[in-house]
């Protein structure tokens, strides 16, 4: 059960991660040499922790959430422990994003700005509120364990593809961000005469732009999905042991011992394996 084009797989996911990774340090150089630094004061300096923790929380660990599924070597992990990363590493970026929002209105509130009327500000909240339903539905229907399997498989079209849908909100959001804080916030010289900050900051949105088409190229690739729950059983009943990925590690659903579990409870992981493979047959 080698993953299809494993190597690519890799190269890909490595690009993304140091292309984050990246973001996250030109975020941090923008706001602590260009700008005022971070505190929270309710000056320029809090507003600051807005765009930090948008491209620390909102864009790169909202990635990472979205791809953790296709990471070949997690595949011997149980689909809760991994639905628990899943949720864990969303909620994480969604109490970032929340954090961001209270930066942004005790600065304008202190300075007696306008909330609310740039267009950035209307998709970034709605992409806020939009985040938050989706986790709160998404624990309703995936960790809830009444929840019936019928629903999760129906749900699951809609929930991946307003997960993608809001990610790219989000990267859009943060590119009309930048450009309207140069804008604003750059005089002498001015935006237009490209000074040293508005190339740095050009190129900090181009990256954010790479990261989010690496994690969108990623999610979208059929031939990297996670296997069924019921499948990795079957390779790993009638083969004891699965093959390992070129260059990655052995498929097992049980962790990394490769035995079968105890036979008492064999059937009812067989019968939650029937629940589990109609979600995934219906996501992306």
């Amino acid at each position: 059960m080698a993953m299809k084009d494993y190597k690519q797989f890799l190269l890909l996911l490595a690009a993304a991660v140091s292309v984050g990774f990246v973001c996250i340090v030109f975020v941090l150089q923008w706001v602590l040499y260009f700008k005022e630094g971070l505190a929270w004061d309710g000056g320029l300096a809090e507003f600051n922790w807005h765009p930090v923790l948008i491209v620390t929380g909102f864009i790169f660990m909202q990635g990472i959430a979205i791809v953790v599924y296709r990471l070949p070597w997690t595949w011997k992990c149980s689909k809760l422990m991994m639905k628990l990363i899943h949720a864990g590493l969303n909620i994480l970026a969604f109490v970032f994003a929340a954090i961001s929002l209270v930066a942004v209105f005790d600065f304008h509130n202190g300075a007696n700005i306008p909330n609310m009327y740039s267009l950035h500000s209307w998709v970034g909240l709605a992409a806020v509120i939009l985040y938050g339903l989706q986790i709160a539905l998404g624990l309703c229907v995936y960790l809830v364990p009444f929840t019936p399997g019928h629903l999760r498989a129906a749900f699951m079209p809609l929930h991946v593809y307003s997960g993608l849908f809001i990610f790219s909100s989000v990267i859009a959001t943060a590119l009309m961000g930048i450009t309207e804080k140069l804008i604003f916030g750059l005089k002498d010289p001015k935006y237009k005469d490209s000074p040293p900050e508005a190339t740095f900051v050009n190129i900090l949105g181009l990256l954010i732009l790479v990261f989010g088409a690496l994690i969108l190229w990623i999610a979208t690739r059929p031939s990297w999905k996670r296997p069924t729950e019921q499948l990795l059983i079957s390779q790993n009943t009638n083969g004891g042991g699965a093959a390992a990925p070129k260059g990655g590690t052995a498929l097992s659903a049980y962790g990394s011992t490769g035995r079968d579990e105890p036979d008492a409870n064999c059937d009812a992981r067989k019968r939650s394996c029937k629940q589990e493979e109609s979600e995934q047959k219906s996501s992306v």
